[in-house]
């Protein structure tokens, strides 16, 4: 296989003296490496998103790192497919992470019954813009790593980074070289970079000039790194990361490009939608969808689902900020192009979700396009005259991208009904004129499984993922024992913000074992 299935991977290091600094909840087991939140980054202190914008051939790929720990024991390592130079290198500002996280994340909103008895109003429409489309320098010592068939192609700084390029002819030639320049390689991650050495693909390695970095409360505040590459294939190499992963991963993938992505090489499903649930999901709203996601995993085994998919720059509703123009050239509008031309057409967000153990996974993620969809909407069909139709439900063919996890709390009228012919099940914001309020569901991935009864808390059937409201599911002997595992790491095109953190694209972790060792 080539193309970005082979080069693609990411690793953040930490010294063997901070194993435990990526502080994850006390239930996961192993150290995942690549985390991926924004707006659920109180869940925990490390988070790594990764945004990916794809028009074209050309692939962008920015990600954030907070980091803690010496920024002597900081390394990254991306297989790349060609030989990166500096002007495909930047650093960016922290807070676009942070929006794309709450766009794509699962929504809960609450809705009151307005007066029966109160003249009709036009009925409720989403208002979505329609998506267009769907929407080497001189390098010091060179030939330091000749006799491993390793070669230094490239050598710069960015920012606070000091990064390198490297090609090699063997992975254990790469594995000794890396050993050599005091790293340490995880156990067993040998022939998971063999396939990438095979493939010809290159080597940024950035470490960190400990005299450019600003500490927050003892933490390191890195920069945001963005490169971009040309690859005919769109994938995310998720088999690095098994290297250094003794438990469940959540990969949380976000993707910007003209129209909607789904995986290639997995099954995809849709997120249930549209449900309505009980008031108690008010304050668990995290446990909640964690639990409406894994029985979807449950039933739709090894599945990838998708959270979300809507045009980039609108939303409805509308958990924070918009992305706008300025965010998307952050993100690398500056450098795509189509037909030889700067691309200036709209942009889908895309919001990938998977969740997988170790024995799971045997290839990587590749990526195609998809035809558009809409649901999770307060759209209705027609109604009676005394009621209104029935909400859209799933995710339905369209000619646009208007797809989300939304959870519905509903409060009925309570008021007298003293009209003749009164009109029930119109919806609307509180009494008192207030917004309607909307709220992500953060941290899902770290989030304690097993703590709710999904059947509890709904207010309906959920037939596709075969949930009837009130009856307890049959519980799973890892539930039984309460054993049930799980290690919230995650990834992000764009973040695990409602949906947790994201660890798949952790590939290599690579662990510095002397300062001022030289790359």
């Amino acid at each position: 296989m080539t193309g970005l299935a082979r080069t693609l991977a990411v690793a953040l290091a930490a010294s063997a003296a901070a194993a435990t600094l990526v502080a994850a909840p006390p239930r996961a087991e192993a150290f995942c490496g690549f985390y991926i939140n924004g707006a659920g980054s109180e869940m925990f202190n490390n988070a790594t998103q990764v945004v990916l914008m794809r028009v074209g051939t050309r692939t962008v790929l920015s990600m954030q790192n907070n980091y803690q720990g010496p920024p002597s024991d900081f390394a990254m390592v991306v297989p790349v497919p060609v030989v990166l130079q500096e002007e495909n290198v930047k650093t960016l500002p922290l807070e676009v992470f942070g929006k794309v996280d709450a766009m794509g994340a699962p929504r809960l909103v609450e809705y009151w019954e307005q007066d029966p008895c109160a003249p009709e109003q036009p009925p409720y429409e989403v208002w979505a813009t329609k998506s267009m489309g769907g929407g080497c320098p001189q390098c010091e010592d060179a030939s330091a790593g000749a006799d491993l068939g390793v070669t230094i192609e490239a050598q710069f700084t960015v920012g606070e980074y000091e990064v390198v390029i490297l090609s090699a002819t063997e992975s254990t030639g790469l594995e000794t070289w890396l050993t050599r320049e005091q790293y340490k390689i995880p156990a067993g991650a040998e022939p998971l970079l063999r396939p990438y050495v095979e493939a010809g693909s290159k080597f940024f390695v950035a470490k960190v000039d400990p005299t450019k970095v600003k500490f927050e409360g003892g933490q390191a505040a890195l920069s945001p790194l963005r490169f971009h590459y040309d690859s005919d294939e769109f994938s995310l190499p998720i088999r690095l990361g098994l290297a250094n992963s003794a438990g469940t991963q959540d990969l949380i993938v976000n993707i910007l490009a003209p129209t909607r992505y789904e995986v290639a090489n997995r099954d995809n499903v849709f997120i249930p939608t549209n449900l309505e649930v009980r008031d108690e999901v008010r304050q668990r709203f995290g446990e909640f969808y964690a639990a409406l996601f894994d029985r979807t995993l449950e039933v739709n085994p090894r599945a990838v689902v998708t959270e979300y998919a809507w045009d980039a720059m609108t939303c409805d509703p509308c958990p924070g900020p918009t992305i706008d123009g300025n965010d998307l050239m952050t993100l690398g509008t500056d450098v795509v192009q189509q037909g030889g031309e700067p691309y200036w057409g709209s942009f889908v967000l895309t919001r990938l979700h998977s969740r997988y153990g170790k024995d799971d996974v045997k290839d990587d993620l590749v990526f195609r396009e998809a035809t558009p969809v809409v649901g999770g909407r307060e759209i209705y069909g027609p109604g009676d005259g005394t009621r209104q139709g029935a909400l859209e439900e799933r995710a339905t063919p369209s000619d646009y991208n208007n797809f989300q996890g939304r959870y519905i709390i509903r409060h009925a009228w309570t008021g007298a009904i003293d009209c003749p012919d009164p009109v029930r099940g119109r919806w609307g914001g509180p009494p008192d004129g207030q917004q309607i309020a909307t709220k992500s569901a953060t941290g899902s991935a770290f989030a304690p499984r097993g703590a709710v009864e999904l059947p509890m808390m709904v207010a309906q059937d959920v037939p596709e993922i075969a949930v009837t409201a009130g009856v307890p599911l049959p519980r799973s002997p890892a539930q039984v024992d309460g054993k049930a595992k799980g290690c919230g790491c995650a990834t992000s095109g764009g973040g695990a913000a409602g949906g947790g953190a994201l660890a798949g694209l952790v590939m290599l972790a690579l662990v510095r074992r002397r300062k001022g060792a030289r790359v």
